[in-house]
């Protein structure tokens, strides 16, 4: 976690005359920038909607003022805790529910929601640090349990009221108290590599195939990814609802596309552009700039794939330091800034810098081939593998995402981190590809349909000239290691998806984390710190928070598992307690009520004010060796599950966050099946993501078995 700036110290006291401010300039401005960008965002949301409307110049509609004056009424009900498990509401929702379901009804526009979403409250020092205590309990004996309490009754009666003031008043100033120090802090002030560090990857759907034409493949995708594009410009992508009901926020999806982070000595930015008319594509250690466009007119994907096909087709060789060129956005921040204020600031090669830097995305076609064979079960790992890192300099790291391409038209994508979450990138994919699958089609031979403009002007090399290479060969040595320490390990899980875990009567991602529990404590012989992503998207520019899924209810399972004495109906009781805590954890994260972004937002304050907290550096150096997350789907109901079963995509993954820990990410794909994906260093000797695979695969078998799961399903 990044450690934030030391800062020079203002005070906040409460006199008899009402409040007085002893403020610094510097510290005060951390709030007060916060507020400005959130004012910033929303008239320049204003001015595009009053300038820019498919149907002319529309600056509200009423559906949209409809939702400003309505929407908080089911977020009222979220947030006190009535939102209950997966497709639940409390009694009370209902009418609430039906009033934003009428609101819904009439079209709403992407953002029709946003001015109705509520800030995302700053929870009780007392409440933060009583759930705080509540989740190390399982992980502590009783003298370190007894000296943390300690600690943290000292932050919380002398250090803590005096931060919370500074949070309370950024609540009320800015949009959202926490997503922008966490973009900042967490995000783009890291020096270490973004690859395997920080950017994740997505994969195909990988149960079919619609063609093996590379060129053919691309033509398809890209003319879907910029008529999602178009669509989001246009606000006409429905906003996405909790469970079918609340609005989430949208402005994640705003960077989506013409964003690129730009490396800096002590922190990067992210450069957004409004529009774009090109893509920067890698093929063969060359890069080339590809219009999007002919004049006004969109390419159809015919004319993509052509192209695309020249590229392929293309034979002239890399120039001079141009093959490995990428591997800068693959090693350390410093150098990359450096490099990049010294040798790419002026002449050719700051224009081709800018055509990748300006292009709306980045795409790598790749000469290799990979894809899942069930019949091949290190075939998914090995796609995972090159979609993660791939050979360290064939991907730009720095895009908001890669599409990447292989020989035999399979995709994937690697995602940078910084912009946005893995649910925003999935709404764009799952749309991609349905629009791919069903939509726009292939002919007999896989190409795209139609016939080709051969007038059109084929993609341009770009030019670079680039003296020494020494900085290149540096940064691909550094990405090397850390690629090559990288052990993953992916895995279709057959036996059951969520259709028997709901017949256990409890939620499928509940179900999931304790068997990771169970499992890890089989592969470690101990429990550990768990780190699970959850969304705050019912609140104005709300990100994640965490989900601290070892609880003493969780751990007092698996230890009873463990001894193996248990009846079936008192292991099933344990079972039950532990998924319903892990419920009630997520609904509070989910509302604003979790424990970890208010602890670090307390100690971004302290650290401006120069304030020492033992408590506040003990918990933001803790290590997650378990880090964890649920890939979202079908947010977008492009096809009928049932009636297309293999219209699957085997989600994501990402590296490790701990040396010596695990990193899993998971996908309930439908009722029969979830996929998992694995990380950890091949450099630790206390952990193999394959065997603590075999141990997650045992522990679902276990648990299921506790509810005499029937046969089918066995």
């Amino acid at each position: 976690m990044a450690e934030a700036h030391q800062a020079v110290a203002f005070q906040f006291t409460v006199t008899p005359d009402g409040v007085d401010f002893r403020l610094s300039r510097e510290a005060l401005k951390h709030v007060y920038l916060s507020g400005i960008n959130s004012w910033k965002k929303r008239l320049i949301r204003i001015k595009v909607r009053t300038e820019w409307h498919p149907q002319g110049r529309v600056p509200w509609q009423p559906h949209q003022l409809a939702g400003r004056h309505h929407g908080n009424s089911g977020f009222l009900l979220l947030q006190r805790g009535h939102l209950l498990g997966a497709g639940q509401l409390h009694p009370e929702m209902p009418p609430s529910g039906m009033c934003i379901r009428l609101l819904s009804s009439r079209h709403p526009m992407l953002y029709s929601f946003q001015t109705s979403l509520p800030k995302l409250p700053v929870p009780r020092v007392s409440a933060t640090i009583q759930r705080y205590l509540e989740s190390v309990r399982p992980l502590l004996d009783d003298e370190e349990y007894y000296r943390m309490e300690l600690l943290a009754k000292e932050f919380q009666d002398k250090t803590a009221p005096r931060l919370q003031k500074y949070l309370v008043l950024k609540s009320w100033w800015a949009s959202n108290y926490v997503s922008d120090w966490w973009e900042e802090y967490i995000y783009l002030r890291g020096r270490s590599p973004l690859m395997v560090n920080s950017n994740y990857y997505v994969m195909d759907l990988v149960l079919i195939k619609n063609t093996d034409v590379q060129a053919a493949r691309l033509g398809n995708i890209i003319h879907a990814m910029i008529m999602y594009r178009r669509k989001l410009d246009r606000e006409e992508i429905k906003p996405v609802m909790a469970l079918g009901i609340v609005p989430m926020c949208s402005y994640q999806m705003e960077r989506m596309f013409n964003t690129t982070r730009i490396p800096g000595k002590d922190t990067d930015v992210l450069q957004h552009l409004s529009d774009s008319r090109h893509v920067a594509v890698y093929h063969k250690g060359r890069f080339f700039k590809l219009w999007l466009y002919e004049g006004a007119r969109l390419l159809k994907p015919q004319d993509l794939e052509m192209q695309f096909q020249r590229i392929l087709d293309d034979p002239s060789p890399p120039q001079p330091g141009e093959e490995k060129l990428a591997a800068l956005t693959a090693g350390g921040r410093v150098e990359w800034a450096q490099a990049r204020q010294a040798f790419f600031s002026s002449g050719k090669n700051k224009a081709a810098l800018e055509a990748i830097e300006r292009a709306a995305f980045f795409v790598a076609l790749d000469e290799e081939s990979y894809s899942y064979d069930p019949e091949d079960e290190a075939s998914l790992s090995l796609y995972g593998k090159a979609l993660l890192h791939g050979n360290c300099y064939n991907r730009w790291f720095d895009k908001s995402f890669t599409l990447i391409s292989f020989k035999n038209g399979q995709l994937g994508l690697n995602a940078e981190h910084a912009w946005a979450d893995a649910p925003i990138i999935g709404h764009l994919w799952e749309f991609v590809l349905g629009t791919d699958s069903f939509h726009l089609g292939y002919t007999e031979t896989g190409h795209c349909l139609g016939k080709p403009n051969p007038a059109l002007a084929p993609p341009t090399r770009l030019q670079w000239d680039i003296p020494k290479q020494a900085v290149i060969e540096s940064s691909y040595q550094v990405a090397k290691a850390l690629a090559d320490d990288v052990e993953l390990y992916c895995f279709q899980f057959l036996p059951f998806g969520k259709g028997l875990i709901k017949k256990c009567r409890t939620s499928p991602d509940a179900f999931v984390q304790i068997a990771l529990q169970l499992a890890h404590f089989r592969d470690r012989g101990k429990f550990c710190l768990t780190y699970e992503a959850s969304m705050t998207r019912m609140f104005r520019e709300g990100r994640t928070e965490t989900v601290r899924s070892c609880t003493s209810e969780s751990t007092a399972f698996v230890q009873a598992m463990m001894e193996g004495s248990h009846t079936k109906a008192d292991l099933r009781d344990l079972f039950q307690k532990a998924a319903k805590k892990h419920q009630n954890m997520y609904r509070l994260a989910m509302t604003g009520a979790g424990i970890d972004r208010h602890l670090f937002c307390l100690y971004l304050v302290s650290k401006y004010l120069g304030v020492s907290s033992p408590f506040l550096a003990e918990v933001l150096s803790e290590p997650w060796r378990l880090s964890t997350s649920q890939i979202p789907q079908s947010q977008i109901r492009m096809f009928d599950p049932e009636q297309h079963p293999n219209h699957l995509g085997a989600g994501g993954g990402f590296g490790p966050v701990a040396d010596d820990g695990y990193g899993v990410s998971y996908m309930i794909a439908g009722e029969n099946t979830i996929f998992f994906h694995i990380s950890s260093k091949f450099s630790s000797s206390e952990t193999n993501a394959q065997r603590f695979g075999n141990h997650i695969r045992k522990a679902l078998l276990d648990i299921a078995d506790l509810f005499q799961v029937p046969k089918a399903y066995s």
